[in-house]
């Protein structure tokens, strides 16, 4: 068996079964991490042996504590068999960095991942992609940036990556897919946990017409610092990245910083200085990052010219409505908006989005659909 070498440090392993069967069970030890196993192929020759390994042997290898030749020592093969029965179980495939199917963008990110769990279309990861964050609690502003952004990517034929999060994430991601584009969700959690739980028809649409990418195992719920290295990921995917209002020390920041550390074109979108969700992005603009003024501008950034969309526009609530209403009503631009949706970019209950809906369709503002979207009229 042969091994190769990634500019990540990895080690890529043969197609045989039980090779493929063992690099997982090395994969799935915990804090292992790639360089490591990189480290450990090269002495060993392949995932096999080093699971056969002693004890004196691994803790030869640079950087090998006792704790962690403990774990690889007992690592069970196992084990691994039934991660992979409850992944299948689950809809889910687990790639390794041999994998045709395995992205090359992250196979030579600084820390690269070891496994990923997928669920949903492979096609995602063979086009060019946007990563597209922002502010949880964002502004009617940020949203329409956000909406016309993931809506000219879309038609341009290029994937949408976010991180499923509640807010700006959820809308861009959203947005790509009602305008028939592919999006991309990256997960710091199992691919079968629905996270944020608000998000769950944003989860099945992308599970239709998409990606679900995590490096966690199925039923791994969420946990802190997961979600500042799952950013990693959604900027490795991307060619750029789109930064769309984030709060001083907002975690979209670490993103950034990803992206940087990547070799990512990053654009950011200058915001109102009162506002305190473009502190952040003005503050990156102050530093000389890319202004993003236009969807021309983020065209270009893919050797592309502009695309003849609708863009979604956001006309101003009527100055009568109370804020609530309002809130609402900025919720529902472009395309048809469901109530999931529009609850996650207005930021309020569901039950008072349905009440507010009501008055707004009372009031001659909305019309309801046949499938239960909302639209202005």
């Amino acid at each position: 068996m042969t091994t190769d070498s990634t500019s990540g440090g990895q080690q890529t392993q043969s197609s045989d079964p039980e090779d493929r069967l063992a690099y997982i069970t090395l994969g799935l030890v915990p804090g292992l991490g790639a360089r490591r196993i990189g480290r450990l192929l090269s002495r060993f020759g392949s995932a096999r042996a080093v699971l056969a390994a002693s004890s004196r042997d691994l803790a030869a290898q640079l950087g090998m504590t006792p704790a962690a030749t403990t774990s690889i020592t007992s690592a069970s093969a196992r084990q691994a068999l039934a991660i992979l029965a409850t992944a299948e179980q689950h809809g889910q495939q687990i790639l390794v960095p041999a994998d045709d199917e395995f992205p090359a963008t992250l196979r030579s990110i600084p820390d690269p991942p070891v496994l990923l769990f997928v669920r949903g279309t492979l096609d995602a990861l063979r086009r060019p992609a946007v990563a597209i964050v922002g502010s949880r609690s964002h502004s009617g502003y940020g949203a329409e940036v956000a909406a016309t952004m993931a809506n000219a990517a879309a038609h341009a034929g290029i994937v949408v990556v976010s991180g499923m999060a509640r807010g700006l994430d959820a809308v861009a991601q959203n947005t790509a897919l009602d305008v028939g584009g592919m999006s991309i969700g990256v997960l710091g959690t199992g691919a079968d946990i629905v996270y944020p739980l608000e998000n769950r028809s944003l989860f099945d649409r992308i599970v239709g017409n998409g990606l679900l990418l995590t490096e966690h195992p199925p039923g791994e719920q969420a946990f802190r610092g997961a979600f500042p290295r799952r950013n990693r990921l959604i900027s490795g995917l991307a060619r750029v990245l789109v930064v769309i209002e984030a709060a001083a020390g907002s975690g979209t920041l670490v993103t950034v910083t990803s992206a940087l550390e990547q070799g990512r074109e990053v654009l950011v979108v200058p915001g109102p200085i009162t506002s305190r969700t473009s502190v952040g992005t003005n503050q990156l603009l102050r530093d000389g990052a890319t202004p993003l003024l236009a969807p021309d501008d983020l065209l270009r950034a893919f050797g592309l010219v502009s695309t003849t969309v609708s863009e979604p526009r956001l006309e101003p609530p009527p100055c009568n409505l109370s804020p609530d209403e309002a809130r609402v009503l900025s919720a529902i631009y472009g395309t048809p908006r469901s109530v999931d949706a529009i609850a996650d970019v207005a930021g309020l209950p569901i039950g008072m989005v349905l009440a507010t809906l009501l008055g707004l369709e009372l009031g001659g503002l909305i019309t309801q659909l046949a499938d239960a979207t909302y639209q202005r009229r």
